[in-house]
Parts: C-alpha cells; sequence; structure tokens
C-alpha cells in the first residue's frame, strides 16, 4: 500500500455507514483472542452506525473532532476519534476515544497520521494534555501508543462482553510536543 494515497479528512455525517463498518471490523481484528469471539461475531454495523449518526450530529457543540482515512477509491479505511475527557481529569482535559484502522491497511504510517490528525484537532480546540485508555492485552496498541511517548498513568478493570479485562490509561502532557512526534513526513 503507498500510503500516499490515502487522505486524511475531518469526518463528514454520511460518513457513519463507513464508521460502523470499520468500527465493527477492527474490533474483530485487533480484540481477536483478548475478548470472547462470539461476542466479536456477534457485533452490528447497523447498531454501530446509529452510535456514529448520534456521535457525528453531536460532534460541533462536544468539541469533538473525527477523521477519517479514506483510500484513492473513496473507501473509509480508518478513523480517529478524539475530544473532552470523559471523567473530569483536571490534568488530562482531552482524551483520544478510538483509533482504529482496517488490518490491510495497519502498519504503513496512517494511526500515525491519524493520531497527528486528531491531536491537531484538539489543540486547535485548545486542549493542552491527552490520555487515552487501552486494553492491557492489545500490545500492538500499547506499542504504539508508547512510541509516540505516552506514559502508562493507571489502570481499571473492565467488564466488557461478561468478561473482565484490564484497561490502561496513556498520558501526554503537553499536546504540542505529540503533534512534533507525529508530524506526517
Amino acid at each position: 500500500m503507498d500510503e500516499t494515497t490515502i487522505k486524511i479528512r475531518p469526518a463528514w455525517a454520511s460518513d457513519a455507514p463507513a464508521l460502523a463498518r470499520v468500527h465493527v471490523d477492527a474490533w474483530r481484528t485487533t480484540y481477536r483472542g483478548i475478548l470472547p469471539a462470539d461476542a466479536l461475531a456477534g457485533l452490528s454495523y447497523e447498531r454501530r452506525e446509529h452510535g456514529w449518526n448520534e456521535v457525528l450530529a453531536l460532534a460541533p457543540e462536544q468539541r469533538h473532532v473525527i477523521y477519517v482515512a479514506e483510500d484513492q477509491t473513496g473507501q473509509v479505511v480508518g478513523f480517529s476519534s478524539a475530544g473532552r475527557e470523559t471523567s473530569s481529569d483536571p490534568v488530562y482535559t482531552a482524551e483520544l476515544y478510538a483509533i482504529y484502522i482496517i488490518e490491510e491497511f495497519q502498519r504503513h504510517g496512517l494511526g500515525r497520521r491519524l493520531m497527528y490528525a486528531a491531536v491537531n484537532g484538539l489543540v486547535e480546540a485548545g486542549y493542552t494534555a491527552m490520555r487515552l485508555w487501552v486494553l492491557a492485552d492489545n500490545l500492538g496498541g500499547r506499542r504504539f501508543y508508547e512510541r509516540l511517548g505516552g506514559r502508562v498513568l493507571r489502570e481499571r478493570p473492565l467488564e466488557i462482553f461478561g468478561v473482565t479485562v484490564r484497561e490502561l490509561a496513556y498520558g501526554w502532557d503537553d499536546l504540542h510536543t505529540l503533534l512534533t512526534n507525529t508530524t506526517p513526513a
């Protein structure tokens, strides 16, 4: 894959079906062996699309930034989503909610480009520090965040699909430094 053929742009309301497809497909591959197989197989594009319609409609008023990675045919192959931190953390006031890429487009620099877009959007919205949550067993995700300078802040249990897993919070104290670390070549 030639990463230069992939365009990063803000998400549009009409992207909800594509965001849902990427979200579900990426969950099925990213969490294979971590979350129950039957639960991953039961994920619904339609339910996820409904959720994305709501998120996209409320994004501007909630200072929520959403970017998509689109291939040369116009197909959305990844996304990043970020905004206000969800638990009133006094230091890490922004949160990366999600970054997902379809499996065949992973490990080609798209994650870094989507992270850059999200962080840049957060900086433009006035945020200075960010955190995210990642499943402890998602080793690929953890390595990615660590390469970008994220440090583990804390952990918590999370019950999902009837199983308890561990989630780690990664944080960045300075979004301007993170922007420098993710600047596309």
